[in-house]
């Protein structure tokens, strides 16, 4: 009979961090990007903890833990769950696009989650360089599951003003919730008719657009947000789908 397999410091901190109630379970259960981070966070043979800090073998080097935790609502040990997962997907330190659209694929696959993935990343990619880096990932991560209503709607007006200017056109706010409805697919219930998004952003816009100028600004985007439970409610399906 074999012995049992002794359970490592690593083993026993992943649990942990997976029992983390201050992550939400409702937002655990959601959240693609941290489902698919505490997978590729799974210790193997070859890992030790201690090279979550051997930074010299990746082309992006992260910024110090130190500087991250104070940064973000993560700690440290978290940081070193979050780094160790990002790091065995990604050796060179930087995630792409396609990365994106694959963890989307796969937790959607009932629709097209393409052109959703695509929206996110660019949300995710703050210095517009065509990569997402493990600084760039924790940021936003740490706004969508730790931060306060107004961090989360700043987060969310930046994912739906496409072309960054600082507005959000009847297009823009289209495009994001055609591409999260295309991506539901068959989930949705009642299944939809095709018009059901050009609806909702008629309604939502004319809510928002306070001075009929045509476009959304930031302030009208959070204002509308905080003061309509309605609108309140149907942005949470874009978290639950972060």
């Amino acid at each position: 009979m074999s012995a049992p397999v002794k359970r490592t410091q690593w083993d026993e901190d992943l649990t942990q961090f997976r029992k983390d109630y201050s992550l939400s379970k409702k937002v655990l259960l959601n959240c693609c990007l941290v489902r698919r981070i505490i997978s590729w966070a799974s210790p193997n043979k070859k890992d030790s903890v201690e090279d979550e800090l051997e930074l010299s073998a990746v082309r992006h080097r992260p910024e110090a833990l130190e500087q991250l935790e104070a940064q973000t609502r993560f700690s440290r040990k978290e940081l070193q769950i979050l780094y160790r997962g990002f790091k065995n997907e990604c050796p060179s330190g930087v995630v792409n696009e396609d990365t994106f659209k694959e963890i989307y694929a796969q937790f959607f696959p009932q629709g097209d989650a393409s052109t959703y993935a695509h929206f996110l990343f660019n949300a995710f990619d703050t210095d517009h360089n065509d990569s997402v880096s493990f600084e760039d990932f924790v940021m936003g991560l740490s706004i969508l599951l730790r931060g306060t209503v107004q961090e989360k709607l700043n987060w969310a007006f930046n994912l739906y003003d496409i072309n960054k200017d600082g507005y959000i056109t009847k297009e823009e706010m289209f495009d994001i919730i055609k591409s999260i409805y295309d991506m539901m697919g068959k989930c949705t219930y009642p299944m939809l008719k095709e018009e059901t998004p050009r609806q909702h952003v008629e309604i939502f816009f004319q809510k928002m657009d306070k001075n009929r100028d045509g476009v959304v600004t930031i302030d009208e985007f959070i204002d509308c947000c905080q003061n309509d439970e309605n609108i309140m409610r149907s942005m949470q399906l874009f978290e639950n789908v972060i």
